[in-house]
């Protein structure tokens, strides 16, 4: 497609439909999958691969055969197709052609080319003259299903080649350290029978390396010396191939499906000494505010390790932010191996979609840990059966900033930094994210502040009640009786103001409207739901609520200063016990 003009075009190497035909009639022989790339040093030269190397730099218009036939060119291996009685020539099934083809992301015109029967070359002039770099060990018909160029040396590439359709399943691996002049084959550690369809290294650490096999994941620390199974909850299937994006590893399989490996971080930094620690704490990869919202904290713990775990999350200064602890227990199957995160919000509640901590417990089994935080700071405290329309108790998200991470194992404390970075999409400051920050740490501290008061109020007013209904018993304290009836009346006629007690189920607010608590909550998630600076009208809003909240405040701590221990000690008198009042949650 024509970026400038939206035109669709075919712009096939040679559109001669080849349907019916046998290979060795064919000027050009392009199989399913043949290769078709963009030079990385040039958006608009394209590369495409039939037995010929081809060229375009006008999109398509015209093309330029950029090599000779780099294949074996058996004319015994193109005979057409099938049987003398019915022959099957798709057009597409072509053998002796090019399979897997890239240009150096270090050097333009450093073009490497492997095939499907068995041949390597290599360019390093744009195709001017090529060069025969096959490995002396590659199988005799080996196809070359991907070769991967090492981001951290020029002359460094890796081989997957696979020969399962002459019965032969050997995990075959290639490494040249010298743009093929010598080849080491480093495949052997891979399960026999796992034949390997992919394999990559990883861009950030080199010698990290990924492959992926018919029977799945594998992974090298050493460059192709040993290797593991990567499998984790990835089904037995074919891998037909990955990519290494970022943090995350991708991988195609043959099921047709994407599975992606997220946070590649603890294995870049998996050493011998990180296996051999009584614990460990991984430095966590880098999180972007808005997308995800979750920093995944990694640490590894010794199977003879006893002791229990803390974990906190802190900002730069050393201020904690959240506190998690976790009891040391033998390891479980890998599907319960994770931090799980539990959900409580309602329908109407779009802003809080995110997960949240479980009771601040941190996992703590033998080996690989993982917990997730979610990013946010802690919640206000909660009115049990308060029905929130468009808000709720959730604290806000962090903003984009420095913070640590500290895991104290017994009396072992290790610290790792991480950094939490603001939407590459949005251009919004780091000033406007703190503006919006302190906002929603003020709504929080205000909707925190309401539903203590309202927990406070609620239960003085049935701990008047039990006295009330034990004066009545007894008899003979009318005068306790209609003190408690007069604190009783205050406290309804304030919890009023504060929160709609009529609500009961989540529809109630259509019919009842919501008061100061849920109206400020909701404030949140109008400013929580865009991406920086907060909106003039939120703080009008915020301070208008505020002001309607402090009378309401004033007159409940005249009820509790002065009303109720005058009725303390009227029950007093009469022997009874007193109204113990709750302040700032103790």
């Amino acid at each position: 497609r024509n970026h400038r003009t939206g035109e669709n075009r075919n712009v096939t190497v040679w559109p001669d439909n080849p349907l019916g035909w046998g290979g060795e009639m064919l000027k050009h022989r392009f199989q399913w999958n043949f290769p078709i790339f963009f030079s990385p040093h040039d958006p608009k030269t394209l590369y495409c691969a039939s037995q010929f190397l081809c060229r375009s730099t006008n999109e398509g218009q015209s093309w330029t055969v950029v090599s000779p036939d780099l294949s074996t060119n058996d004319k015994s291996k193109q005979a057409p197709s099938g049987g003398p009685i019915t022959k099957d020539n798709t057009s597409v099934e072509y053998y002796c052609t090019i399979f897997s083809a890239v240009e150096s992301p270090h050097e333009q015109g450093v073009i490497w080319c492997g095939t499907d029967d068995g041949l390597v070359h290599i360019t390093r002039n744009g195709g001017d003259s090529w060069t025969n770099i096959t490995p002396p060990d590659m199988p005799e018909w080996g196809t070359v299903s991907q070769i991967d160029l090492s981001a951290h040396a020029k002359g460094t590439a890796y081989l997957a080649v696979q020969r399962y359709r002459l019965d032969d399943h050997t995990p075959y691996v290639f490494k040249t350290s010298d743009f093929g002049r010598s080849w080491k084959q480093i495949g052997r550690g891979i399960a026999d029978g796992s034949f390997v369809r992919a394999v990559r290294e990883d861009p950030v650490r080199a010698g990290l390396l990924y492959a992926g096999t018919e029977t799945g994941m594998w992974v090298s620390f050493d460059d192709g010396d040993a290797w593991q199974p990567l499998q984790m909850n990835l089904p037995v299937v074919p891998i037909t191939d990955l990519v290494v994006k970022d943090d995350d590893l991708v991988v195609a399989t043959q099921g047709r499906s994407f599975w992606i490996l997220r946070d590649l971080s603890p294995l870049r930094q998996m050493t011998s000494s990180v296996l051999s620690a009584s614990a460990h704490l991984f430095a966590p990869g880098i999180t972007f505010k808005g997308i995800g919202d979750t920093v995944d904290v990694y640490y590894a713990l010794a199977d003879d390790l006893e002791a229990d775990i803390t974990l906190e999350i802190l900002e730069a200064d050393g201020d904690v932010i959240k506190t998690y602890t976790g009891k040391k227990t033998a390891k479980k199957e890998e599907s319960e191996g994770e931090a799980t995160e539990d959900e409580d919000d309602s329908e109407e509640d779009d802003d809080d979609d995110e997960e949240s901590e479980s009771d601040g417990e941190a996992p703590a089994e033998s080996g690989l840990n993982v917990f997730s935080w979610n990013t946010r700071y802690p919640d206000a405290t909660e009115t049990p059966g308060a029905v929130m329309w468009g808000g709720s108790v959730r604290g806000p998200q962090a903003s984009p900033g420095a913070y640590l991470v500290r895991l104290t194992v017994g009396e072992r404390e290790l610290t790792q930094p991480f950094d939490i970075l603001g939407d590459p999409r949005l251009d919004a400051s780091q000033a406007d994210y703190e503006e919006q920050f302190s906002l929603l740490i003020e709504i929080r501290d205000k909707v925190n502040e309401t539903h203590t008061a309202i927990n406070q109020l609620r239960a003085v007013r049935e701990q008047i009640g039990a006295v009330s209904s034990r004066a009545k018993e007894i008899g003979g304290m009318q005068s306790v009786i209609d003190a408690g009836d007069e604190i009783k009346t205050k406290l309804k006629a304030i919890e009023d103001e504060l929160i709609q007690s009529k609500s009961k189920s989540s529809q109630d607010p259509l019919n009842f409207p919501i008061m100061l608590n849920n109206k400020i909550a909701a404030l949140a998630g109008v400013v929580s739901r865009s991406s920086g600076r907060p909106t003039a009208a939120s703080y009008v809003v915020f301070e208008q609520l505020v002001a309607e909240l402090k009378p309401q405040l004033e007159k409940l701590g005249v009820v509790m200063d002065v009303d109720v221990p005058a009725f303390n000690k009227l029950v007093r008198e009469y022997d009874m016990p007193a109204i113990w009042v709750e302040k700032n949650g103790e």
